[in-house]
């Protein structure tokens, strides 16, 4: 009896918990100065609806793990910290925001602005990194929207990005 009522107290938490999970797929194309184009698959997995979450990106032999952020009107500085590492603080040798600062969205407290902008900075077991931007075709639904950007190795070659609505 006593099984009973733990299985059936623990099912629904075990539910809840895998509810607000969120996963998606995106492809993309490397290339590089007289390198031939190759293949790139991501994926990515969210527990908060895809505002942020860990991304992956395989390439022919490699593979770069890491964190994605969406950067909304209530997004902490120190969050995004540890995505400038190894790069220039803010990226800018490699200009993203175009326009008013993502942190200066005049706002009623209890309304949400999301830039629609996502980044994220992914590294290699050899300490390869690459750092990426995306824009979200549906901000509000994170990446599960879908969206599309680029992603720069710490080579030099570039990625460009799809991920589809999911």
């Amino acid at each position: 009896m006593k099984t009973a009522k733990l299985i059936a107290a623990f099912v629904p938490l075990v539910l809840v918990m895998t509810a607000c999970t969120s996963t998606g797929i995106g492809g993309g194309q490397i290339s590089g100065a007289g390198a031939p184009e190759q293949a790139v698959a991501f994926n990515w997995k969210s527990t908060d609806g895809g505002m942020s979450g860990s991304m992956t990106a395989a390439l022919p032999g490699l593979t770069f793990q890491g964190r994605f952020f969406q950067v909304t009107q209530t997004t902490r500085s120190e969050v995004l910290t540890p995505l400038w590492t190894h790069w220039r603080h803010g990226w800018y040798d490699w200009p993203y925001w175009v326009g008013p600062s993502p942190f200066a969205y005049p706002t009623v407290q209890f309304i949400t602005h999301y830039s629609g902008k996502v980044v994220a900075t992914l590294e290699a077991q050899d300490k390869q990194r690459m750092r990426c931007r995306f824009h979200l075709v549906e901000p509000v639904r994170g990446m599960a929207g879908g969206g599309e950007g680029e992603c720069q190795l710490s080579d030099g070659r570039v990625v460009r990005a799809d991920f589809a609505a999911q």
